[in-house]
């Protein structure tokens, strides 16, 4: 049976072109499954997938449910299980699916939290100095409000990714779909300081990392490194709000929005694939218009 689990990753990573985090969860979460029936009794697992039944589903649903799983986990592992038996359905493997119109748990959907274009000024601004690490944060920052990057998307940019001639970087998102994004002028200044006299000081001479931001031992940026960085500016300027790795992506996306931006330039730029996922931003612009309406209409 672990085979054929096996195959289903080698096809998201070969047909779909999942990334290798996606690729993990995935491998986690129906491996976590398979346990599960492992547990159950000897009858199940020894003749295969077929033997699955959607009582086995909902019983493992269950389980998490029992083990206190936030609904979201639980959602994103039978959506894996789903997903696999559909696989193993268009493989010929089962003749048919027994997840086949279950309903997956619903996830409230929560807004993105965006801080305040004032709050984004004093992050930009709180890194101080020409220490070379000082003009890399000084960069990243810029960069990830001038673009809306992903962290992973970010850490994974090469030198090689920025064309200062035109202003642009190149990314590659989810699906290894190539976007090439514009940089406002004050964040492509900060990040050609970096390259040229930032960068240079963090790697070591013989070394012919591409990488563009790198840390203190001249090797790629790590996410969890980026993290530490932003949760050390947000210290310094005094930022209350609630902060995590991709607020400045949100907030990129609801300034734009509030600026006059289209729903559908800013879909691109963020990489969406549908753009409903893009839309919940607009609900965020919708709470602040309405705050300025009650702040501001006399009769408010």
């Amino acid at each position: 049976m672990q085979e054929q689990i096996q195959a289903f990753l080698d096809f998201l990573i070969a047909e779909r072109l999942y990334s290798d985090n996606t690729v993990s969860a995935y491998k986690n979460d129906l491996n976590q499954f398979y346990q599960y029936l492992l547990g159950l009794d000897a009858s199940v697992t020894p003749r295969g997938w077929g033997n699955v039944t959607r009582d086995h589903i909902l019983g493992y649903m269950l389980e998490m449910k029992e083990r206190e799983y936030a609904t979201s986990t639980t959602a994103r592992k039978i959506a894996a299980v789903k997903s696999f038996f559909n696989f193993l359905k268009g493989q010929g493997i089962i003749r048919s699916s027994p997840a086949s119109n279950m309903d997956s748990p619903k996830v409230e959907k929560h807004l993105p939290s965006a801080i305040s274009h004032e709050e984004v000024e004093r992050l930009l601004a709180a890194p101080q100095g020409t220490a070379p690490s000082v003009r890399r944060d000084r960069a990243i920052l810029e960069v990830l409000y001038a673009t809306g990057l992903r962290v992973s998307e970010l850490v994974s940019l090469n030198v090689a990714d920025v064309d200062f001639e035109s202003g642009t970087v190149r990314c590659l998102g989810k699906g290894n779909k190539e976007r090439i994004l514009p940089i406002y002028e004050q964040a492509l200044a900060n990040l050609r300081l970096y390259v040229e006299q930032g960068r240079p000081k963090l790697l070591s001479p013989e070394d012919q990392e591409p990488a563009l931001f790198l840390n203190r031992r001249g090797k790629r940026l790590t996410r969890q490194g980026l993290w530490l960085i932003i949760k050390r500016y947000v210290g310094r300027a005094d930022i209350q709000s609630s902060v995590t790795p991709h607020t400045l992506r949100h907030s990129f996306a609801t300034h734009m929005l509030r600026g006059g931006a289209g729903l559908r330039e800013v879909q691109q730029m963020l990489g969406h694939a549908s753009i409903s996922t893009t839309q919940v931003y607009t609900q965020v612009s919708k709470e602040h218009l309405r705050e300025v309406y009650d702040e501001t209409h006399p009769r408010a």
